[in-house]
């Protein structure tokens, strides 16, 4: 993953502000070929793991990414982002179904609120067969949401 990171380095900054929606839709592509018939057991830790790997030589140098970050209501974001003067809130998820997943966005639209945002990022990592991987925007809480799924 940091090497597929690293020779795609170039177009994810574009006027010193990280497209952070490539990042994902680069990290869907990668993960799909590389991990996409993954028959072991899978953790959100995992997800987090293959994700920072992947966006460490990216932001290296110029930007700087925070693991459970508290928000004031001592609740945990998964991976902050700061890059160039921007925040980037993800949230990781492992796919359980329908319910949860809609309690992740509600989630991240609340961790929005708390970092005063109106985009965030949601990376769910999804095993059954019959997945759809890529990137869709859908609008949650008045908060626009890219969520990735691998």
């Amino acid at each position: 993953m940091f090497d597929e990171a690293l020779k795609d380095k170039n177009q994810f900054v574009k006027n010193g502000r990280l497209d952070m929606r490539l990042v994902l839709e680069k990290f869907v592509l990668h993960f799909d070929e590389l991990y996409g018939n993954q028959s072991q057991a899978f953790y959100e830790e995992d997800g987090r793991r293959f994700f920072l790997l992947y966006l460490r030589p990216i932001i290296n140098g110029a930007g700087h990414y925070y693991i459970e970050a508290r928000t004031r209501n001592r609740e945990r974001t998964d991976v902050v982002v700061d890059y160039g003067g921007e925040q980037f809130v993800v949230e990781l998820k492992i796919w359980r179904g329908d319910a949860y997943h809609t309690r992740g966005e509600r989630q991240l639209s609340e961790y929005l609120d708390s970092y005063h945002l109106e985009k965030g990022y949601m990376l769910s990592f999804n095993f059954n067969k019959k997945k759809e991987i890529g990137v869709r925007e859908i609008a949650v809480g008045g908060k626009l949401l890219i969520e990735a799924v691998v």
